[in-house]
């Protein structure tokens, strides 16, 4: 499948800001399941755009740029080639050792609720990798994954507390529970192309990787209860969505921020769908 991503993060100031700063991991990488066809990112004001990798390896961009700075945006356009590997991850540059991902974070610490979930939704299962498809199938019929541009993510305990969250919640709570039982799990931050057998694929994404012995990384898309096809395409990697977030910045002055976001993924060639 070709994909074709337009992603637009939109800055407006009721004071203009003196200086601006952006780390944007916005790029995707080649690997056995997606080929790079075109990226371009393109900031609306004047700065200076440097890319480097950080210890994941992902591609990273600093942006920054000099005021008075009343409005700005971060536009990237993309075209991606894909293929279904059934959420296997081959012909990727691994930069850190598998254990790394062992690692507890505060938004994926386990709490004794999810401990018990975990232990619950895999009991019947036998090997590791039907453990990890038993929990992902307890997750998505026990945690809603909701959609909502006015929410940002609350952790894994908090979420499953609540039944409820958006992708990157669900990814926390699947990573949590992986960990707890022994696995390495990774945070993928990604785009999904609208389709019709997915029901939360909207533009931007998040799903889990689960490396396990026999296989090697495995995507997990708990959102969807599946693991990754040809409509996912991944971008950056971390041991949670703080190491994987498509945009952080800082700035001087700029009061007043209002934001606006805008993605599309779509199938090339057929219709536009945004969130």
């Amino acid at each position: 499948m070709r994909i074709r991503i337009s992603h637009s993060i939109a800055y407006a100031y009721a004071e203009p800001a003196r200086h601006i700063t952006q780390i944007l991991r916005l790029t995707p990488r080649d690997h056995d399941g997606q080929h790079v066809m075109s990226w371009r990112i393109e900031p609306t004001v004047d700065g200076r755009l440097r890319a480097t990798q950080d210890a994941f390896g992902n591609i990273v961009h600093s942006f920054s740029a000099d005021g008075p700075i009343a409005e700005m945006a971060i536009k990237v356009d993309g075209l991606i080639e894909t293929s279904d590997l059934a959420g296997v991850l081959r012909g990727t540059a691994e930069r850190v050792p598998v254990d790394v991902f062992r690692r507890e974070t505060l938004l994926t610490a386990p709490d004794e609720a999810l401990r018990r979930f975990s232990a619950e939704a895999t009991h019947a299962a036998g090997t590791p990798l039907s453990q990890m498809h038993a929990l992902m199938e307890a997750l998505h019929a026990g945690v809603a994954c909701i959609e909502t541009d006015e929410r940002t993510g609350v952790g894994a305990a908090a979420a499953f507390a609540a039944s409820e969250g958006i992708a990157q919640d669900v990814a926390h709570i699947f990573i949590a529970c992986a960990r707890h039982l022994g696995m390495p799990a990774r945070y993928v931050s990604g785009y999904v192309a609208q389709s019709e057998s997915l029901r939360h694929a909207n533009g931007a994404h998040a799903w889990a990787e689960i490396h396990l012995d026999d296989y090697g990384w495995i995507g997990f898309d708990a959102a969807n209860n599946l693991c990754p096809t040809d409509t996912h395409v991944r971008v950056a990697t971390g041991l949670d969505f703080s190491g994987a977030a498509p945009a952080r910045g800082a700035r001087a002055g700029g009061d007043g921020e209002a934001l606006a976001v805008r993605i599309s993924a779509r199938e090339d060639g057929s219709r536009l769908t945004e969130q």
